[in-house]
């Protein structure tokens, strides 16, 4: 069976574990900390990042490399559009939520819950409080003029770049903050569409099972 290494608070390692669900896929996963991974590890991740997909002695790093791959050997359903310019829409989006979003969440992921759940010390909220209101705000405007009515960020199926917002909307949860519905009303009725998704809801429950908060 193959063997996803990583654990699931990485949002990367998170979003191929959502994209294996979607497919109805079969693994298991490997626990591998980010940050002073095994020197075992290092062979299977030239740079030394979760999440790794292995199958017998094949292996692939990066998640969006990972989830292209699975795309192409387990094509139904499909979670990337056809078309050429959905197609670009969907990997922007993507690459979007894998760079900007993770970059100005992951402060308050890591206050609210490494800090503060994981190793019981004190978060640093002013740093939290300068991320939600000097970097968080300018991604969300954006994304608000970008998110459906309703259904999906690209044509009318969950796909590829849903997985990604996916990922990045769970880390603002753990992080203890929503989107302001009054502000992003948009935005936040997608996110709540997003995370009730069953793949996603399931690794939500698990992830606040096995890291309870403080």
């Amino acid at each position: 069976m193959p063997v996803v290494h990583g654990v699931s608070p990485s949002p990367f390692v998170r979003k191929v574990r959502i994209f294996m669900a979607e497919k109805g896929l079969p693994y298991e996963l490997e626990p591998v900390m980010p940050g002073n991974v095994p020197e075992a590890f290092k062979k299977l991740s030239p740079l030394k990042k979760v999440p790794v997909y292995q199958d017998g002695e094949f292996c692939l790093p990066d998640s969006s490399v990972i989830c292209a791959f699975l795309e192409r050997a387990h094509p139904e359903p499909a979670l990337y559009p056809t078309e050429a310019r959905a197609l670009g829409r969907a990997l922007w989006f993507e690459e979007y939520a894998d760079t900007k979003i993770v970059e100005v969440l992951t402060p308050v992921f890591s206050q609210r819950f490494i800090q503060r759940v994981l190793f019981k010390q004190a978060s640093d909220e002013a740093l939290v409080e300068q991320q939600m209101t000097t970097l968080v705000p300018p991604v969300f405007d954006y994304l608000e003029a970008e998110a459906p009515e309703d259904g999906w960020m690209v044509g009318d199926e969950f796909g590829i770049a849903d997985v990604a917002f996916g990922t990045t909307f769970v880390h603002l949860r753990h992080g203890g903050e929503t989107i302001d519905a009054s502000r992003w009303p948009r935005l936040a009725a997608y996110a709540a569409r997003v995370l009730a998704r069953e793949s996603i809801a399931t690794l939500v429950a698990e992830e606040e099972a096995a890291f309870p908060a403080a």
